[in-house]
């Protein structure tokens, strides 16, 4: 089955065991209603095990699905009128990037977002979602755009980091995110985040300082990957789910540390189940933070975000938690 994760397996096997018995039942003059119903309970049941006591690892397995999301999906659902903007005026287009304006509920808004391949060929020409400097320099320019236009930007967060090629970091890859963080600091718009898959390093912060950080369920969110940390830590990228494991990298872990604002719920399963209902599910979170910022003045939208980053983070000492003052 394409995409299968190792825990579904139980799952997707009592799902073909159902489909084997419904597919008989049409050919043969046979009665296996009650089995079937029985077998679908126990699916019932088992989803509900698996999908409810998902560890930091399986999340990370769900955020890499082949099938999930990109942020053209959510564009597609989401969004009217988008018209994509190319080109960071400095050197070329990194389509590993996309970034445009559109309408949102009828309101002028910018968007920016990773965006990886479906298939080998369109990953090859997207580079699997790992900007160039030209990248994030095509997202800065849209960014200032819509600070002069008066538009909030809203940015789709989901990359396995930044490009580390020589290429990149000949044509300034640590400048370039530097800059973008510098700018995004200051922006007198509202500036929303979405972690809708993979959220690693700079790559992803580079677009991700914003008013509001979001993040769906089943996303990570670090400055590292999980093979990166087992690498460094174990010298064994094998050790990937221990890392995973103590990292801290998941929603809920980052929900309670304050990095992140709010939990975008999926659809049991992970958002590829059904793009049309995680798209709802989107929405309204998007949409109330939407209209929550757009209360503010630009003066207040910086001093927001600028608290925001100020109180992110907790240590303990002498079994008192603190926060970060």
């Amino acid at each position: 089955m394409l995409g299968e994760l190792e825990f579904e397996r139980p799952v997707n096997q009592l799902k073909s065991k159902i489909a084997e018995l419904r597919e008989f039942t049409k050919n043969a003059d046979v009665d296996l209603s009650s089995e079937i119903e029985k077998l679908e309970k126990r699916l019932e049941k088992l989803e509900n095990e698996i999908y409810s006591n998902l560890g930091p690892w399986d999340r990370v397995q769900i955020a890499r699905h082949p099938e999930r999301p990109t942020t053209l999906d959510y564009i597609k659902y989401l969004f009217t009128n988008f018209f994509e903007c190319h080109g960071d005026r400095y050197y070329g287009d990194d389509e590993a990037i996309v970034s445009g304006i559109a309408k949102y509920h009828g309101l002028p808004v910018t968007v920016i977002g990773h965006q990886r391949g479906r298939d080998t060929k369109e990953n090859l020409r997207r580079n699997f979602g790992m900007p160039h400097p030209e990248g994030y320099r095509k997202a800065l320019r849209l960014m200032k755009q819509a600070e002069k236009f008066n538009r909030p930007i809203i940015c789709f967060l989901d990359t396995k980091g930044a490009f580390p090629g020589k290429t990149a970091e000949e044509r300034g890859q640590g400048e370039a995110i530097a800059k973008n963080l510098f700018e995004m600091a200051g922006l007198t718009v509202p500036v929303i985040c979405i972690v809708i898959g993979e959220g690693a390093s700079g790559g992803a912060l580079a677009i991700g300082l914003g008013n509001h950080v979001l993040m769906l369920e089943n996303s990570w969110y670090s400055v590292i990957s999980p093979e990166g940390a087992a690498a460094l830590l174990w010298k064994d990228a094998g050790l990937a789910k221990k890392a995973a494991d103590t990292m801290k990298i998941t929603a809920p872990d980052l929900k309670e540390l304050g990095v992140i604002d709010d939990i975008i719920p999926e659809v049991r399963g992970g958002a590829h189940r059904d793009l049309v209902e995680q798209t709802n599910l989107v929405d309204q979170f998007l949409l109330q933070s939407l209209k929550e910022l757009m209360e503010y003045d630009k003066k207040q939208l910086v001093e927001h975000r600028y608290e925001k980053y100020k109180k992110i983070g907790k240590f303990t000492f002498e079994n008192d938690t603190i926060g970060l003052k």
